[in-house]
This record gives structure tokens, sequence and C-alpha cells, in this order.
């Protein structure tokens, strides 16, 4: 039932993102199993950003990668520490996410801030490659063990039933033959003399 929630906010979510992003631009919902990887491509709309943040969430954003353009210095979140890759020149990057777990799905930001000189206010930018991942178990796996588990158990338990019938059918040939050998009488020799008198004639 909860397959079916996900894939109906998926696709909800989907709807959003499409009409939020810019005609032409990467993004959209991209479905990965558990174990397997997602690039997300982050492209700055502005010329000269300061700094790369990719988020992950809407309304509780999380920090998983943080990227200074000047010092190339990179930052990682801990749950996704080891799991990184980047690929290309600051500020498009493209960002490689390993080994993907259930607890990576939701919704990817890259956000761009550059640094206004004039006001000496950093300047948050949206950028374009936003992603809705969804990562997914796969069942199929789980479907045929489940089905060797059940021939399985059929099998043990139709072996217990038929060791039953057996065990019975000796029982019960032990016993009859028992039964057949105590009703019949013991014949017992007979050692008794019998002397036949006879009036003799004189």
């Amino acid at each position: 039932m909860s397959a079916v929630y996900l894939k109906l906010t998926a696709v909800l979510c989907l709807s959003c993102t499409a009409l939020s992003e810019p005609v032409g631009s990467s993004g959209g919902v991209v479905w990965r199993d558990v174990g397997e990887a997602v690039t997300i491509q982050c492209r700055s709309p502005e010329q000269g950003p300061d700094s790369l943040t990719l988020q992950q969430g809407l309304s509780d954003k999380t920090d998983v990668l943080f990227k200074d353009g000047k010092s190339e210095k990179t930052n990682t979140a801990k749950e996704f520490s080891g799991r990184l890759q980047l690929y290309g020149v600051f500020p498009n990057v493209d960002i490689l996410i390993k080994n993907l777990t259930a607890h990576d799905t939701g919704t990817y930001w890259c956000t761009y801030m550059k640094f206004d000189r004039g006001t000496t206010v950093h300047k948050e930018v949206k950028g374009s490659g936003s992603v809705l991942l969804v990562v997914t178990a796969d069942t199929r796996c789980d479907d045929q063990s489940d089905s060797n588990n059940l021939i399985l158990v059929s099998v043990v338990i139709c072996a217990a039933t038929l060791l039953g019938i057996i065990i019975c059918f000796l029982i019960w040939i032990i016993l009859k033959t028992k039964m057949c050998t105590a009703k019949k009488p013991r014949r017992v020799p007979n050692n008794d003399v019998y002397e036949e008198m006879r009036g003799g004639r004189k």
C-alpha cells in the first residue's frame, strides 16, 4: 500500500516540478533501485557564482554538498560521505550519488550563492537540474525468494504427512499381528495315558 502512495506522491511532485522548471532544463522524476547511482546536473543561470550547495528536501532542507568556487573546497554531509563524486568545472557540475538507499528518496536542488560586491550581501540563485529521486527496493528477488520458500514449506509438509501415514500404517500392522496371535488357542501337548478298560472274558 505504501508503494502506491509513494508513486502517487512522485507523480504529483513531477507535475509541480515540470511546471516550475524552465523549458529545456534537466530535471524531473528519476527512479532508481537500492544500490544504484544517480547523476544530478547542476547548472548556474548566472555567471560567476561563488559557491554551490546541493540541498535535499523542500521545507526541511538538508545540505548534501557544499562546494566553494574559489578554493575548490568541498564539504559533504555525513550520511553521503564516500558516496559522492563530482565531475565538470565549477559552476557547471555533475554530482554522482552512488550506493543509493531508501533514505535517499527526496527532492534535490542546486542552489548557487553569489556575493554582490555593491551591497555586500549574498544572493541565493536557484540553479537548474533539480531532481525528484525515488529509490525503491527490487521486489522481484523478494517475490522469487518468497515463492521458493513457499515451495520448500509445501515439500516439507507433504514429506511430514507421508511419513506420518507410513508410521501409522506400520503401527496398525504390528497391532493387528499381535491381536491375531493372541486369539489363536495354544495347543498343549497331551501326555495323559488313557487306559481302555474292557470287560475281559474269563
